[in-house]
């Protein structure tokens, strides 16, 4: 089960955190990643990071802007957002692949959270 949180409103320039814990697996089984679905939009990619390594993957929208991190002692992952636009509010997910790490398609990943809202006002 994944449980995310940390969404709010913020003003464009701002920044939030965003907290995704797991329970019921092994957590470094699994490579974790963040999705984001605005409104009319369909689900995309933000940001991925291996189970082990800590390797990280990003969307051109966000890189140098977000960074993904994980604490395998507290079963979590987070997604520090930082020089948030308007265009970044969106509902975002986090997920669980036990596949590619490299993985950006939805379908690719086996688990999800239920989402947290983040607003951007510009």
């Amino acid at each position: 089960q994944l449980q995310a949180s940390g969404g709010g409103w913020v003003q464009a320039g701002g920044s939030l955190r965003l907290s995704c814990a797991a329970s019921g697996r092994t957590f470094t089984s699994y490579h974790m990643a963040w999705f984001r679905q605005g409104p009319g939009t369909e689900r995309e990619f933000v940001a991925a990071i291996h189970r082990t390594v800590m390797s990280t993957n990003y969307a051109d929208s966000v890189k140098g802007r977000f960074t993904i991190s994980r604490d395998s002692a507290k079963n979590a992952v987070y997604l520090q957002m930082n020089s948030l636009k308007p265009e970044d509010t969106a509902l975002y997910y986090c997920a669980a692949s036990s596949r590619n790490w490299r993985a950006v398609r939805p379908v690719e990943y086996d688990y999800w959270g239920q989402g947290t809202l983040v607003t951007v006002s510009s």
